[in-house]
């Protein structure tokens, strides 16, 4: 429990001198046309009829009207009691990349009917992500792209640096103007435009995973419009590259010891009684050798990097059982594989869609070189001796180095909106707890912070505590007590989702492993 609060002690000493930036109120002719209301052109969904799929038209610039404009794609689902509406519940699932339209049609949130009978569930997807004009790429060029772990030297290093290039330069093409303009600085521009469309005076928001980075800097940038906030599993923008890459090789090693111990007390853990680190340090090392091979298939290699994100994933749910099982099938060679987990694979097409920029937009994570990348290297070991690094963050620095950062990190400053509800559980292993803790440390009185004492990421849905929380907050704006804290579910009580969990990070196009 006082983990935690050592690592924050230690974020003070880390963190990189940011200069906050100041919500502005400035107006532009953009921004008269989004307070204008611009019209929202409903029709219903093809994948199901009784959802509502729509466009709205926003610009491509928002300090520059005239780059042309494109269409924010849309999809809401409306309350289920008319008399009971309040107004829309506008939602974003994380990533960034992660869709909300995608959310909403297939309803992957699961919201209560405290929920859905008193909101209209609006998704969108931000730009440059599926349906919203989305960073399109060369795919063979992504496939190309440097493993993290691999890189050895300088020359190793101008390589990574020469391929970002390339790589930019595609994509950049093959987007247009979009690309340089979808950092969030922009989205939460395009949310307040898609607020006053629904013809809301305030914003009722939910966010998951990056989706909270979102929340925070709308209220932030507009806090006269909010109704309510409620950020889960949360961001943290004013961190530097050593304390951005630190917290998350520490959060995703805290996982991977709570799992150790679940299995070292729960007699159907496939490696109970077993030294799970001993076996663990094996499967790398055969990896690293490029021995080690998806189980059942023998022609599919795994690098490091492929099994730390195995795990990586797993962590999620938690689906600890699964990836025991897992692990001792990759040990032995064979045997039962959960459905869950995918093996590596190439994808196929000419081009795929990259949301990597968003997060380069908004967060500076510079490296000088080899010599410095191989002491944040070092560093991460230290400070995670079995995972090593986050299979998400790390990669993520490498493909941002030499992009540009429209949207950089700063403190954040809220003054004016009603009280944020922030939630975290303390061992998530992609948003550190620490990183909620800061956040709402930055908000001041603005925020109230939520402790769920359990694992995996994302808490809403985690029991009775945590998704009541959320629900009267939502919906009555009520908070809870400060320094509330909701006891953890075990994960075998709880239902894995069988869609991708919410990500604070995506990964580069290519070789993939993830929990599906």
């Amino acid at each position: 429990m006082r983990r935690p609060v050592l690592i924050l002690t230690l974020l003070s000493a880390l963190a990189a001198p940011l200069a906050p930036v100041p919500a502005s109120a400035a107006t532009t002719a953009a921004t008269t046309a989004a307070t204008a209301a611009p019209a929202v052109r409903w029709a219903p969904c093809a994948e199901d009829p009784a959802v509502d799929c729509g466009t709205l038209t926003v610009p491509v610039d928002w300090n520059d009207p005239r780059a042309g404009t494109f269409e924010l794609a849309l999809a809401r689902r409306r309350a289920s009691d008319p008399a009971a509406r309040i107004g829309s519940l506008v939602i974003n699932p994380g990533g960034p990349g992660g869709s909300g339209v995608d959310v909403v049609v297939n309803n992957w949130l699961s919201f209560t009917p405290e929920i859905t009978s008193r909101f209209d569930v609006v998704g969108f997807d931000p730009r440059g992500v599926g349906r919203s004009h989305p960073v399109t790429c060369s795919l063979e060029l992504a496939q190309q792209a440097p493993d993290p772990l691999s890189i050895k030297d300088q020359a190793g290093w101008d390589a990574l640096l020469a391929f970002n290039r390339r790589y930019s330069d595609d994509c950049r093409r093959r987007t247009g103007p979009l690309f340089d303009n979808v950092h969030t600085g922009y989205v939460i521009r395009d949310l307040d435009a898609l607020r006053a469309a629904l013809g809301d005076d305030k914003l009722t928001y939910y966010g998951v995973s990056y989706g909270t980075l979102i929340g925070q800097l709308y209220a932030e940038r507009y806090p006269r419009r909010v109704r309510a906030l409620a950020l889960d599993s949360n961001m943290d923008h004013s961190l530097g590259t050593q304390a951005f890459l630190d917290t998350e090789a520490w959060t995703s090693q805290d996982s991977f010891n709570e799992f150790v111990a679940w299995c070292g007390r729960t007699g159907s853990c496939a490696l109970h009684g077993r030294d799970v680190r001993a076996v663990w340090r094996e499967l790398l090392a055969r990896a690293d050798r490029g021995e080690l091979t998806f189980p059942g298939q023998p022609d599919v290699k795994l690098r490091k990097l492929d099994l730390i994100g195995l795990a990586f994933g797993a962590f999620y749910g938690p689906a600890w059982s699964q990836l025991a099982e897992l692990l001792a099938a990759m040990e032995s060679g064979a045997g039962p594989v959960s459905p869950l987990f995918a093996p590596p694979v190439r994808a196929a097409g000419e081009t795929v869609n990259d949301a990597t920029f968003v997060f380069c937009q908004d967060y500076a994570l510079p490296v000088r070189g080899y010599r410095d990348w191989d002491r944040l290297l070092r560093r991460s070991a230290a400070v995670a001796p079995d995972m090593l690094v986050s299979a998400a963050a790390h990669p993520l620095a490498l493909s941002c180095q030499g992009t540009a950062t429209p949207n950089r990190q700063h403190r954040l400053r809220v003054d004016g909106s009603p009280a944020l509800l922030l939630g975290n559980a303390l061992h998530d292993p992609a948003t550190p707890y620490v990183w909620a803790a800061s956040t709402a440390l930055q908000a001041g009185r603005q925020a109230r912070l939520l402790t769920y004492e359990g694992w995996g990421h994302g808490i809403y849905g985690r029991g009775e505590c945590t998704t009541a929380a959320f629900d009267r907050y939502l919906v009555s704006r009520d908070l809870p007590a400060r320094g509330a804290r909701c006891p953890a579910v075990p994960p075998d009580e709880l239902s894995l989702r069988r869609v991708p969990a919410p990500s604070p990070l995506p990964g580069r196009p290519g070789w993939t492993s993830v929990l599906r």
